[in-house]
Formats: structure tokens, C-alpha cells, sequence
């Protein structure tokens, strides 16, 4: 007997859960260092444009093919696919990117929790820029605490899906969304009173475009695409779930901007916070993924009263990571319950065990696993599954859902613009059917190829 179908409680819990599952460490780890590698604001506003024409059609047609479906990615297609034909093979390479995904993300999660930890019990006072930067190399180098912290990632997380739609992920996820956001208007406001904080301001809020000159316009925008377009986790079905939790009274296009606007703002509030704090203590904030566990740190130190505003910053940071991970739980455990006849509470049991075992390798690739190093000398496991998912599993995963919603071989055009129009809000315009079926297509495959090249080109 198929399973009655959980619904959210209230659209304000839709739009902070599917914001929430989107928003993760791209927002405030990667797209302040990128930002500023790039030049500051004439990068965000190339971002902007590349969120309007590629993030916001793809996260409307993932949408609104698990709402019409009422279905996870792993159902999905086969319910809505015409007869005969081979759609419902994604579900294999989409279930398969969301298991990879939390292959390495828990890891990352673990990190911000232990971080969290050690800003709270004072652990970084007193260190130098030299003792920080050891710190998170003793943090990589430790199977202890990668495991340990991964672990206990990996079970409060399922622990929470296992309470049910509105009772656990629902409830817990409006919670720490609210919180989240209230702690980066604090850390922001805090930022921006910094003296010599001024000049970051400036770096991130007024357009210099020259500064793209310097790494050339194709690699440009090809960072600006691909942040638009992975910052929204489209592609493999974790955001398609939300879709079918839903009632039809509202359009779909609206809810996919709002949930944008959302996701945007939280990059754009952690870009507020970092890059004052890094001009106003000589740093610089285009130096990659150390700025998160070595630069701030560091900043925190020197600022008066860092040690609070440490705690709040990864606080911040474990609920954005978890968010993630909660969003991406409620996928993996929904497409089981979809496809079988087991208990939601069997299926998140097993799934703890599974997925301590599926993230062992990554957890341990900084230090047991080390000699590893899938993808050239330096890299890890880490490297080879966020490439699995971000260079193959996400672009390729977007074109099939905008095939798929938009060729007559698929669900169709028809069919799509009914379900997404569906409701209240605002609708889809039939005047893009031409961008959609055609050159979307082609951006996407530009953003895949263009992947490969800055990893095996150079």
C-alpha cells in the first residue's frame, strides 16, 4: 500500500526549507572568495544576470516536475515520461549524485562544528597567524576528529528527517533558517562598523571592470555561471523533492524567485561580513577555501570581542551546513519510501549506517587515505567527489530536466507550462520557449565543458 504523502505546513516553511537546502558553504565559503578573486561588484552583477537566465528556468522545471509527479527524482519520470521511453533511467545518476554529494559534505559540516567548538572553548587564543594556519592542518591530519564529528553529523541530521516532514525537517529547519539570518544581519552589522572596513565596502559594492580584464572574460564568466548555477543545487533531484510537498495554489516560478532572492541574499550578507572584516586587518579575501578555517580566524583574534563574534560566525556556518544536509537526508530517505513498501523509521535506521560507512573514505582521505590523489598530486577524495557531483552530476542533471520539460520527446512544453503556472503568483512566460528548448541547453553544456578545462586544461 503506497505511503500518504507528507505536506509542509505552511508555505513559509517551502521557501525556507528548499532556500535552506540550497543554501549551504557555496553561499558563505565560496562566493565571498570567488567574488573576490574576481574583482568584487562587476563580478556579483555578472552573477545576478547568470541567476536570471539559467538558475531561476532550471530550479522552476526541477519544481515543478516533482510537484506534477508528486514524486522524488527516483519515481519522478516514470510516472510523468511518455510510454516507452528511457527518462526514468536519471534517477540512477541522481540518487547517485545526492549520496555523493553527503559523501563529502558531512565531512565539510564536521569541520564547522568542530570549529564552532573550538571558538567557543577559546581554543584559538593566543595563536598566531602561523599557529591557526597549523591548527586546521592538525584538524585534517586527525581521523579522530574527522570521524567522530562526521558521524555525529551524519546522525542528529537523520535523526531529524526521521521525525517526520513538519515535526522534524520542517519545524528544525525554520528554526535555524530564522537564526541564520538573524546572526549574519548581526556579524554584518558588526562588520560594517569596522575602522578601515571601508575599502572592502567599497571592493564589493561598486563595479570596477577592469578588474575582469586580469583573468580574462571567458574564465569570468564561466565562474559566474557556474556559482549561479550550483549555488542553487539544481540538477540531480534534491530540490525537485520540495516540489512535491506542495499544494498547486501557488505558481511556480514565484516560489523558485523567492527561494532565490534567499539564497542570494545569504551570499550577498556573507560577502557584508567578510570582506570589511578582511580589508580592515590586510587580508586578502580572494585566497580560497583557507579564508573560511585560517583567514577569519585569524581576523577574529585581532577584532575586540572576537572571541563572541568567532562563535557567532561558525554558528552561522553549522547552520548553513546543516541545512543542506537535513534537505538532502529528506531526498535520499524519500526515495525509498517512493520505491518500497518499508517503514520511513527502517529506512532512516539503515540509512545511518549507510552513510557512516559511504563517507569513511572522504572523512578519512586528509590522513589515513592520504596517498590518494584521484585527481593530481595535492588533491583528495574530498576533490574527486565534489568533481563527480559539481562537473558531471549537476550540469548534465540540468539538462535533462530542461529536455525534459521542454522537448515534445519529454513531459513537453505544454504540460510543463500548466503545472509551473498553476496557483497564484507570478507565471512563466510562453514567449521563452525558444531560450528554453535551445540555448539554455547550450549554456549548460558550455558550463559542463568549461569544467573540465579548468581542471584538466591547464
Amino acid at each position: 500500500m503506497e505511503q500518504k504523502r507528507e505536506k509542509f505546513a505552511s508555505r513559509l516553511g517551502f521557501i525556507l526549507i528548499s532556500a535552506g537546502c540550497a543554501i549551504g558553504l557555496g553561499n558563505v565559503w565560496k562566493f565571498p572568495y570567488i567574488t573576490g578573486k574576481y574583482g568584487g561588484a562587476a563580478f556579483v552583477l555578472i552573477y545576478f544576470v547568470f541567476l536570471l537566465i539559467l538558475g531561476i528556468p532550471v530550479l522552476t522545471a526541477e519544481l515543478a516536475v516533482g510537484r506534477a509527479s508528486q514524486k522524488s527524482v527516483a519515481m519522478s519520470m516514470d510516472v510523468l515520461e511518455p510510454k516507452g521511453s528511457k527518462w526514468h533511467w536519471f534517477k540512477y545518476p541522481a540518487m547517485a549524485g545526492n549520496y555523493i554529494l553527503m559523501m563529502f559534505y558531512t565531512t565539510v559540516a564536521g569541520w564547522m562544528v568542530y570549529y564552532f567548538c573550538k571558538m567557543i572553548s577559546g581554543g584559538f587564543v593566543g595563536l598566531d597567524a602561523d599557529g591557526i594556519g597549523a591548527a586546521f592542518g592538525n584538524t585534517l591530519a586527525s581521523p579522530t576528529i574527522n570521524v567522530g564529528f562526521m558521524i555525529a553529523v551524519v546522525i542528529a541530521c537523520m535523526l531529524i528527517v526521521g521525525k517526520g516532514l513538519q515535526d522534524g525537517v520542517e519545524k528544525i529547519t525554520k528554526v535555524m533558517m530564522l537564526a541564520l539570518l538573524a546572526l549574519m544581519i548581526v556579524l554584518a552589522v558588526r562588520s560594517f562598523f569596522l575602522a578601515g572596513g571601508e575599502e572592502g565596502l567599497r571592493f564589493y559594492l561598486y563595479p570596477d571592470f577592469s578588474k575582469l580584464m586580469e583573468y580574462g572574460l571567458t574564465e569570468v564568466l564561466f565562474a559566474a555561471m557556474s556559482q549561479a548555477f550550483f549555488t542553487l543545487s539544481v540538477g540531480m533531484g534534491s530540490m525537485a523533492i520540495f516540489g512535491s510537498f506542495i499544494d498547486r495554489s501557488r505558481s511556480l516560478t514565484g516560489e523558485a524567485i523567492y527561494i532565490t532572492i534567499l539564497d542570494t541574499a545569504v551570499a550577498l550578507m556573507a560577502g557584508l561580513i567578510i570582506f570589511p572584516a578582511c580589508f580592515a586587518y590586510g587580508v586578502d579575501p580572494g585566497q580560497g577555501p583557507g579564508l573560511i578555517f585560517v583567514t577569519l580566524p585569524n581576523v577574529f583574534n585581532a577584532m575586540p570581542g572576537g572571541h563572541l563574534w568567532g562563535t557567532l560566525f561558525f554558528l552561522f556556518m553549522c547552520f548553513a551546513a546543516f541545512s543542506t544536509v537535513i534537505g538532502v537526508f529528506q531526498n535520499l530517505i524519500t526515495f525509498w519510501t517512493d520505491m518500497t513498501d518499508a517503514p520511513k523509521k527502517k529506512i532512516v535506521a539503515y540509512h545511518i549506517v549507510i552513510m557512516i560507512l559511504l563517507c569513511l573514505p572522504c572523512a578519512l582521505g586528509f590522513n589515513v587515505l592520504s596517498s590518494l590523489q584521484p585527481l593530481g598530486e595535492g588533491s583528495a577524495i574530498l576533490d574527486l567527489e565534489d568533481f563527480i557531483v559539481s562537473n558531471n552530476i549537476l550540469p548534465l542533471g540540468s539538462l535533462v530536466y530542461v529536455l525534459f520539460c521542454s522537448w515534445k520527446m519529454g513531459w513537453g512544453w505544454d504540460k510543463f507550462m500548466a503545472e509551473t503556472n498553476a496557483g497564484n503568483g507570478i507565471k512563466f512566460p510562453n514567449a521563452i520557449r525558444l531560450y528554453i528548448k535551445y540555448i539554455l541547453p547550450l549554456i549548460i553544456l558550455f558550463v559542463f565543458v568549461m569544467g573540465y578545462i579548468s581542471i584538466f586544461g591547464k
